[in-house]
């Protein structure tokens, strides 16, 4: 086996493109993922795992890749994070108000997106469409620019009581989804929450969430050879290796003729990743 790289694991860069180019991270290490489709790739976890904040080692990988303590004090690994609707910021409790002003205090877009089906999400804008490419979404249509990381999920928990706010990662890694006409359901989708986005548009202000009327979706594609005939997951804390014929990538995932592991969960975890010569 030819070691390609041997460090601290971070989630793939996806770049778009016909199909999307992903590559692994390791340290400051890049190597391209798209080559080694159709060889043996083995992945090893090596016993370590080093808070991507502070370097400390820790028994225990915390909201992807911190320690205990970091996971405790940053603004990135608060609730309000996975439930950006309880955002403290203006209550002067933000544990780290100028992380919260650049990342939060920001301008973010609500997108409809099919995945596994339909789904609702927010990003910040700047992680069009890198949000997107790292959850398998085969389209997306932005539909709401919105002011900030807040008032997004005040849409996004208005919106998600008509569709979805998740991916079923067991589908996504089943086949490709089956095309959606995304303008149609966010046309439907405005009409059914018209009363609820007025409100939230009179209390925050018209500037604040503005309709994305003329855009377009995006159709993506990945670089999939085949799909596993049995979704089985490959789990590093249990077993340190993970290996067999790559079959392709969608969204964070390996795919494997033997199974299939979600590189983000292993963000931090000191990786060895070799490949058939």
């Amino acid at each position: 086996m030819l070691e390609l790289a041997r460090g601290s694991l971070s989630k793939m860069a996806a770049q778009l493109d016909e199909p999307v180019r992903y590559a692994f991270r390791s340290g400051e290490v890049e190597v391209p993922v798209n080559p080694l489709i159709g060889r043996h790739l083995r992945l090893e976890y090596l016993g370590a795992i080093h808070c991507i904040h502070c370097g400390r080692r820790t028994k225990t990988s915390f909201s992807q890749g911190y320690c205990y303590p970091c996971m405790q004090k940053l603004a990135q690994c608060d609730l309000c994070i996975m439930s950006p609707e309880r955002c403290h910021y203006d209550a002067g409790t933000c544990r780290e108000p100028a992380w919260g002003e650049r990342f939060c205090m920001t301008d973010h877009v609500v997108y409809l997106a099919n995945s596994s089906g339909i789904k609702v999400g927010i990003t910040r804008a700047s992680q069009v469409p890198t949000r997107w490419l790292d959850q398998g979404a085969s389209q997306a249509l932005p539909i709401l620019r919105v002011a900030t990381r807040q008032q997004a999920g005040f849409v996004e928990d208005l919106l998600r009581s008509q569709v979805p706010d998740r991916t079923n990662w067991r589908a996504l890694l089943k086949g490709d989804a089956e095309p959606l006409d995304l303008p149609a359901i966010r046309d439907e989708l405005f009409e059914r929450c018209a009363e609820g986005l007025e409100a939230l548009q009179q209390r925050f202000g018209l500037q604040a969430i503005q309709p994305l009327a003329d855009a377009r979706p995006l159709e993506i594609r990945y670089p999939v050879e085949a799909y596993p005939a049995k979704i089985s997951t490959f789990n590093l804390d249990k077993s340190p290796v993970a290996e067999g014929t790559l079959l392709g990538v969608k969204g964070q995932y390996l795919l494997f003729d033997s199974g299939v592991i979600n590189v983000r969960k292993y963000t931090a975890y000191q990786i060895a990743i070799s490949c058939a010569g």
